[in-house]
């Protein structure tokens, strides 16, 4: 009845939970912030974010009372109206918050795989609001987290950068600084890494990192993704030292990234 989403036995909770905990504490090291928020939102935030436009094919929505509301299926522009509640200062930034909540996408029915590919999806979301000055170091700062984090599994993550893709959003001028600075911070940390020629999302390019399954099938699941487009889209601006509006910079992050994916490997490993 429900096809693409998990029946969490006691086992499976008490796992997850496991994890969650251990996910909380790192980021809570850290200096990041845990927020919840809403499930659905109408479809004037999607237009405005451009997934309506980009990704609707992948989202579940529905009408009520003559409108339209889509079930979240990333957190991104919710994290971001948190952001817009109040005026920000260049001395608040980086701000980082994290949401470790519940997704539900649209994957097609022929994809869909246990564990490994589902629809309901349990997630660390992640999303870090700084200026241009601190990317650098903050990409470089979640790639050692990463590469700590599957150590403590034993596991060899594989890094790939992911590249412009076809229906990219924004300036092009604004892609090629953020693939550069995704780049170097790979090189700063000395990960040995692979291009995924236009695989980066619409809004941005991204680190993307594979762990092969005990079959030896490679499967994404941490992703880094650097983002000049959603800020802009949605008016995002800080007080600068010098007085002055500017317009921060946005970083997606997901560690785990898929809880369903993360346990499916370690349980067959």
């Amino acid at each position: 009845p429900s096809p693409g989403m998990v029946y969490w036995h006691d086992k499976g909770v008490k796992l997850r939970n496991i994890l969650m905990d251990f996910i909380r504490s790192e980021l809570a090291k850290r200096n990041y912030i845990e927020i919840s928020t809403p499930a659905l939102a109408n479809t004037v935030l999607w237009r405005v974010s451009g997934h309506w436009d980009h990704y609707k094919k992948d989202m579940f929505y529905f009408d009520v009372n003559g409108e339209t509301y889509c079930i979240k299926p990333m957190d991104c522009p919710f994290n971001i109206k948190i952001y817009q509640t109040k005026q920000r200062s260049y001395k608040d930034l980086p701000i980082r918050y994290t949401e470790i909540g519940r997704v539900l996408r649209n994957e097609k029915s022929g994809e869909l795989n246990g564990l490994l590919r589902v629809r309901h999806i349990t997630q660390d979301d992640s999303h870090i609001f700084l200026t241009k000055e601190q990317v650098k170091e903050e990409i470089a700062a979640l790639v050692k987290m990463a590469k700590e984090y599957y150590q403590a599994f034993e596991l060899e993550p594989e890094f790939y950068l992911s590249t412009r893709p076809e229906n990219f959003m924004g300036e092009i001028k604004d892609w090629n600084e953020a693939e550069k600075d995704l780049e170097g911070a790979l090189k700063k940390e000395k990960v040995k890494y692979e291009i995924k020629e236009k695989d980066g999302a619409f809004y941005g390019p991204k680190i993307d990192i594979d762990i092969k399954d005990a079959l030896g099938r490679p499967w994404q699941l941490a992703t880094i993704q650097l983002d000049f487009q959603l800020p802009q889209r949605f008016e995002l601006e800080y007080i600068d030292s010098d007085g002055k509006k500017k317009t921060p910079v946005m970083i997606h992050a997901a560690i785990f990234g898929a809880f369903e994916r993360f346990i499916g490997i370690i349980i067959e490993h």
